[in-house]
């Protein structure tokens, strides 16, 4: 009797098609890929276009609809997005001020909750939001109000029914576990999405931050909702990375394995995709260089949507290459996966 079950499982395993249920449960764990990116010049390079990808994330300032410069701002990235089936995540976060009061002012929920109305009436055909970005950074005004980010979320939630919505989106550095504590006790628990930016993880070659926030949001999808490889920073930050533009294309070949530490990582947002058009400037992990040329860290992102397209076009589901017998192996697969 072992002998036969042994056999029929044998005999099982040759008949699965190349398209079957198993293979396919891992092409759908691939990651969707984005670019993070303030400037809609993007929009137009054909570079950007050659990717495949229509998934962007910008961020704006909570209140831009109340200033003038910063509503057009919006406007031209927003239009640029939607002309050509762009899927953007919107992102808010601090007042952009140099008055530093206004700067670290945070709404109360009521308040939010009008600029965020307003923002959905505006832009009706965007679908996903981003409560806070980088909530759990001490740059930012909510580094110790994480209920009150929470109460965003659920704000967000409640006035945009069938909305993607990351909710805590966090920096991985020694605040974040805490932060992500404290914000589960109020936040809504069904539908999570948590956002992650990994770049310590990414550019010092470690998981171990991926890992604490894989851990501490034991439930939700995680995006990891900006990341990338530093070609340059000057930006006084008192952690140290290195940076070029070959260190850049290893970090992103890390931004993978760190995507596969877990199946709930369903969104990778790289940023950036162009330098500021200024001779020194304080941030670029761009995967193109000031003249819109691809460095090696395009390349390894191009080469590995190629072969996640491959994967996904091999594991498509097929009908199988077999005649199915009742009573047969082959009828009892062909029974369990209709």
């Amino acid at each position: 009797m072992r002998r036969a079950l042994l056999g029929a499982t044998l005999i099982a395993a040759f008949l699965v098609p190349a398209g079957s249920p198993g293979s396919a449960d891992a092409a759908t764990r691939l990651p969707t890929i984005g670019i993070g990116e303030q400037s809609p010049e993007m929009f137009t390079s054909p570079y950007w276009h050659a990717l495949g990808t229509r998934h962007v994330r910008v961020i704006t300032a909570w209140d831009a609809l109340n200033s003038d410069w910063q509503t057009a701002e919006l406007d031209a990235y927003m239009t640029a997005a939607h002309a050509v089936g762009a899927r953007v995540l919107l992102g808010f976060g601090h007042a952009r001020s140099e008055v530093d009061s206004i700067r670290r002012r945070v709404p109360s929920v009521a308040r939010f909750r009008r600029e965020f109305l307003r923002f959905r009436q505006r832009y009706p055909w965007v679908r996903e939001y981003l409560t806070w970005n980088e909530a759990n950074h001490c740059g930012e005004p909510t580094c110790h109000k994480a209920p009150r980010v929470a109460r965003f979320y659920n704000t967000i939630r409640a006035n945009c029914k069938g909305c993607k919505v990351v909710a805590g989106d966090v920096l991985d550095t020694p605040t974040m576990v805490p932060w992500v504590r404290k914000f589960r006790r109020y936040a809504r628990k069904d539908k999570l999405i948590w956002g992650l930016h990994n770049y310590i993880d990414a550019n010092r070659f470690r998981t171990s931050g991926t890992r604490a926030l894989i851990k501490a949001a034991p439930r939700g999808e995680i995006w990891f909702t900006e990341t990338g490889g530093l070609v340059v920073r000057r930006n006084g930050s008192n952690i140290a990375f290195p940076g070029n533009k070959v260190h850049a294309a290893a970090a992103t070949r890390q931004v993978f394995k760190l995507a596969a530490l877990s199946p709930r990582v369903r969104r990778i947002y790289f940023y950036h995709w162009q330098p500021a058009k200024t001779p020194l400037p304080s941030w670029d992990s761009a995967l193109v260089d000031p003249r819109g040329k691809p460095r090696p860290a395009y390349r390894v992102l191009q080469a590995w949507l190629k072969r996640a397209a491959r994967e996904r076009l091999t594991v498509t589901p097929s009908p199988p290459m077999f005649r199915t017998v009742p009573g047969s192996v082959q009828g009892v697969y062909a029974r369990a996966h209709r």
